[in-house]
């Protein structure tokens, strides 16, 4: 059993940081991509950006230069570096990984979602 734990959501001001966290554990033994999406209110999931096993990454255009993904395959965590933030990057964040567990089988895990509200 696989699970992916989020942290670091939280309440800032325009022009303000964040950095989320997300761990994966279980019984793993490895893992490919690792990728954060978002949801605003009314509004569609969207991919945010992500990150494959060996760094290579791609980021949704209107967070370019803003925002950062990393990952500490030690760890089985990635993160989300965000940075000069706007009221429309409000949204619930959620990780995302496709991993192998130790038993072959392979799986698309989500984690629980993080809130990041940006407002004055």
């Amino acid at each position: 059993q696989v699970q992916l734990v989020e942290s670091g959501g939280g309440l800032v001001q325009p022009g303000g940081s964040l950095r989320l966290s997300c761990a994966a554990s279980g019984s793993i033994f490895s893992i490919g991509s690792m990728g954060w999406y978002r949801r605003a209110p009314g509004s569609e999931r969207e991919l945010v950006g992500f990150i494959t096993s060996f760094g290579a990454i791609n980021y949704k255009d209107s967070v370019k230069g803003r925002f950062t993904i990393s990952r500490d395959n030690a760890k089985n965590t990635v993160y989300l570096q965000m940075n000069s933030l706007k009221p429309e990057d409000t949204a619930v964040y959620y990780c995302n990984a496709w991993i192998q567990e130790i038993d072959g089988s392979l799986g698309d895990y989500w984690g629980q979602g993080t809130q990041v509200t940006v407002s004055s």
